[in-house]
């Protein structure tokens, strides 16, 4: 049941957080295992670095140190959160969710619980679906968590899509208050016709009784740059306008960080000073859900984002899928000072990568 005039609810980011793993791996190191180099990757991509969970982590490893961190940020008590939302494409197992998992640790075990897969366009999806359950007025609070284990699906015979990849999550806290506008506009869309441009294959029609590369991650990188560079300035574009803002007024604008030459690209074409786009693909490579929440975690807690901010958020990524979010920042609360990384759960022993 509704328990608010609806004209008076509005759904706000009240608190976020993020994980990574404390293994770097750089660019010279995949030297010594692939026929590229440091150059080739930079030069292509903007990557020179990235973090891998080590054998033993699974998501919620990461998830779950993110949304505590959020929920203290947002300064709720986790029993409040009535909806728990993991976007991802690298579950912990096929089942239960792991959405479930980050519930119960976080101690919010009377919240609904699931996965939503919409690839590198996850977390976006993910808060337009709890701002909806949100503005019913079923829930007060909700948390998004995304992110991915990407080091997991890498086949390390392809050059081409080997060094894109790392690991990393993060978490949102959605909190449904009276008269503090945070969503501005919202776009979702898909176009399953580009279904097989990046995709990993492993499921039921290919169970895991079939050929081992399907489990790792098959992409046409020429094609989905050709089509995210036509698409993003597009979403973002009619975002704007839903809202009536223009390009000029954004503060920051959040890209999926897939490649930096389309993040310059949308810079360029939307007439976005490069100062206002939010840039760490170089440190943090492609962490699909992750690369979003991570980056707003990040310029939230180097004091980058005040109160009033025009904050645009845009993924696009395998499905084919894109969303953008326009929202106004809201949160005056101090960003919580404990580590983002889950020290408890990477150690330096653990921490080495079997390629």
């Amino acid at each position: 049941m509704n328990d608010r005039s609806k004209s008076l609810d509005e759904v706000t980011i009240s608190g976020v957080g993020y994980a990574i793993p404390e293994r770097i791996v750089t660019n010279h190191e995949l030297e010594t295992i692939l026929d590229t180099t440091d150059q080739w990757i930079v030069e292509r991509t903007g990557i020179r670095e990235r973090r891998f969970v080590h054998p033993g982590m699974a998501l919620s490893d990461l998830a779950i140190p993110a949304a505590r961190q959020a929920i203290e940020h947002a300064g709720i008590d986790p029993r409040q959160i009535g909806l728990v939302i993991c976007a991802t494409s690298t579950p912990d197992m096929a089942m239960p969710a792991t959405a479930i998992l980050i519930a119960h640790a976080i101690g919010a075990d009377r919240a609904a619980a699931f996965d939503l897969e919409a690839a590198c366009t996850g977390f976006a999806y993910g808060m337009v679906v709890a701002q909806q359950f949100l503005m019913s007025g079923t829930y007060s609070h909700a948390l998004v968590v995304g992110g991915d284990v990407l080091s997991k699906f890498i086949n390390w015979k392809d050059r081409s899509t080997a060094v894109l990849f790392g690991d990393g999550a993060g978490a949102a806290v959605l909190s449904r208050v009276t008269g503090d506008r945070g969503f501005l506009a919202v776009r979702l869309g898909a176009d399953g016709a580009g279904s097989e441009l990046i995709s990993i294959p492993i499921g039921s029609r290919y169970p895991p009784s079939a050929e081992k590369e399907l489990h790792t991650i098959h992409m046409r990188g020429r094609e989905v740059y050709k089509w995210a560079i036509d698409m993003v300035p597009r979403i973002i574009s009619e975002v704007l306008a839903l809202a009536k803002i223009a390009p000029a007024d954004l503060d920051h604008v959040i890209l999926h960080q897939a490649n930096l030459r389309i993040i310059d690209a949308v810079s360029k074409r939307l007439g976005i000073a490069q100062e206002r786009m939010v840039i760490n693909i170089d440190r943090m490579a492609n962490t699909s859900a992750g690369t979003i929440p991570v980056a707003l975690a990040e310029i939230v807690k180097q004091g980058r984002v005040k109160v009033g901010d025009r904050i645009c958020m845009a993924g696009f990524g395998a499905g084919l899928t894109w969303a953008a979010v326009l929202l106004r920042w809201t949160c005056a609360k101090p960003f919580p000072q404990q580590q983002c990384q889950n020290k408890s759960l990477v150690s330096t022993a653990l921490a080495e990568t079997s390629y």
